[in-house]
């Protein structure tokens, strides 16, 4: 069975500064946080890293594969991770190629909408982490602190998704009907 990671960075804002933060280049250079996350088909993030938004996705994507080795174990031996075209480079080929992973990178110059339909999971686990407020808007300026609230948002995303697999597969007559989380 082949394994399908999926890496993409996101940028949100750090008004306080601190050791993380960087002028965001999509905000008129304010402070910035970008985190970068890889996760698995379901959406549960496997290893995050995180640097100033004035960062490149493509030198965040080491740090978050060894994350993802480092809290998953080693990775299997049949890997594929879907990219999009941040990461079109020779130094990413080079990086995936001596991790023993294949890839599967959008081009650049090719128009978005046709090539991000396997990496809409990960843009989807983004948005949950960003409904965290503390996330959207980190006021810490302790690198460890700020960490600490992406691990968490992490393992709330993962909670939640277990429970949501659960409800569908384990079945019993007393099951509640609504779908969301209480």
């Amino acid at each position: 069975m082949i394994m399908v990671l999926r890496v993409d960075g996101c940028i949100t804002e750090a008004p306080c500064g601190g050791e993380k933060a960087g002028p965001s280049p999509v905000d008129r250079r304010k402070g910035g946080l970008k985190r970068s996350v890889c996760v698995e088909g379901y959406g549960i993030p496997l290893g995050l890293a995180s640097a100033g938004a004035d960062r490149h996705d493509s030198p965040l994507l080491e740090p978050t594969l060894r994350a993802a080795t480092v809290q998953a174990g080693p990775l299997p031996a049949d890997v594929t991770a879907h990219l999009d075209a941040a990461y079109d480079s020779g130094l990413t080929r080079q990086l995936l190629d001596d991790l023993g992973v294949e890839s599967e990178i959008a081009r650049k110059g090719t128009p978005s909408p046709i090539q991000v339909g396997k990496r809409w999971v990960v843009e989807r686990t983004n948005s949950w982490m960003n409904g965290y407020g503390k996330l959207r808007r980190m006021t810490d300026k302790d690198g460890q602190a700020v960490d600490f609230y992406l691990y968490l948002a992490a393992a709330l995303v993962t909670v939640r998704q277990l429970i949501q697999r659960a409800r569908t597969r384990y079945r019993w007559d007393t099951r509640p009907t609504t779908r969301r989380l209480k």
